[in-house]
């Protein structure tokens, strides 16, 4: 069975007050639609994932990494967007037996529910609920308070999980039904069965669901110390954290001697608890005689992910005589952005001499050393 999956962050979110919009805020250094994406690309189940967003937030989107995703401009209304992103899989070659339609709003669904609805839902509509405890009121004219029966209330969350082609159809023949959610489409609840929802799974509204979803979330944050010096010699060329910078001296080391990717490198594998740069990336090993730092740092990135681990914060020293790396700052932060797939904001670098004392202050040697933040996501 195929399944796709529509992503909706279309949004305006006017009741959440923010000059970042809602689906770009960020929670343990990711925003809620990436911690949205990062648990669905673990099912394996699911072919497509469809983003549909709002065109204001163009500049939001183009930052985060497409490359798992596709992205579609969503609609005026949530049912529009829905609809749009309906057609647009109907267009691909890939055809999908059933589509997950879910709220970016909501990032704080488990895997475990992801999964426990993929697999029971065959035969029918899927939909995760959670009931009611409180106690419920209805006020009729403003005069009589009546008592309803909470018995028969529930509460719907998403991922909710459709037949393709009967939630399509749905969508292009009784546009007038739609309320608030695919379900309002269905009209037989024979078709439908429920799951137990997520008591944590919140849907983010205003600015006082973001303390909820911190408390709620389980975020384990580690920290790493990663140290790295090379020696200046003639012939060689010169990276640091990733750039390459004109000088008659160059970093002497089995691979291009970047002293600070390799003490981010460090110091990102002593925080997974995951050894070394020396046991991941051997000195004796041919392979990786003057290789580029990025391209290791790069590997390392990839495997803490595939851990559930994410960088979260760097604060680097780089320790040298010469050159001086003040006018090169940015472009540093820049290259490290895009490796450990953060934001320069995330980053900090400062320059220390050694007030011209031993190798390095005789312009023999340059150094780094970085502290780095780590968040696991349990």
């Amino acid at each position: 069975m195929s399944f796709c999956l529509i992503l909706l962050a279309a949004g305006e979110g006017k009741r959440f007050k923010s000059k970042i919009p809602k689906p770009y805020v960020k929670v343990g250094g990711k925003t809620l639609l990436e911690h949205s994406l990062l648990k669905f690309a673990k099912i394996s189940e699911i072919k497509k994932i469809v983003v549909a967003y709002n065109a204001k937030h163009t500049k939001f989107i183009n930052k985060i990494n497409t490359k798992n995703f596709s992205k579609i401009l969503g609609g005026k209304t949530r049912q529009e967007s829905t609809h749009k992103a309906l057609k647009y899989l109907k267009k691909e070659k890939t055809k999908f037996n059933k589509v997950l339609i879910h709220d970016a709003a909501r990032p704080n669904f488990s895997i475990k529910l992801i999964k426990k609805i993929v697999k029971i839902s065959k035969a029918k509509t899927i939909i995760p609920k959670i009931p009611l405890y409180d106690a419920l009121k209805e006020v009729v004219d403003n005069k009589i308070l009546l008592n309803l029966p909470r018995e028969n209330f529930f509460v719907t969350q998403t991922p909710q999980c459709f037949k393709f082609n009967e939630i399509l159809n749905l969508h292009t023949k009784n546009k007038h039904l739609y309320k608030d959610d695919d379900l309002s489409l269905i009209q037989s609840l024979e078709k439908v069965g429920f799951v137990d929802g997520e008591k944590t799974n919140i849907k983010i509204t205003d600015s006082k669901d973001l303390l909820t979803l911190k408390n709620f979330m389980k975020l384990n944050i580690r920290t790493g110390i990663g140290f790295d010096v090379h020696r200046l010699v003639p012939n060689r060329k010169l990276y640091i954290a990733g750039l390459k910078i004109k000088s008659k001296l160059g970093t002497l080391g089995h691979s291009d001697g970047d002293p600070v990717l390799h003490a981010i490198t460090d110091s990102i594998l002593g925080a997974c608890k995951m050894g070394d740069i020396g046991q991941m990336f051997s000195d004796k090993n041919i392979k990786y005689k003057n290789i580029r730092s990025n391209i290791l740092l790069k590997k390392v990135v990839d495997k803490i992910k595939s851990k559930g681990y994410y960088v979260n914060n760097l604060d680097i020293n780089v320790i040298t005589q010469t050159p001086k790396i003040q006018k090169y700052k940015n472009k540093m932060i820049y290259n490290i952005s895009k490796i450990c797939e953060i934001s320069i904001n995330q980053i900090n670098i400062k320059g220390k001499t050694t007030e011209k004392l031993g190798l390095i202050g005789k312009e023999k040697a340059i150094a780094a050393e970085v502290i780095s933040s780590i968040i696991k996501y349990d």
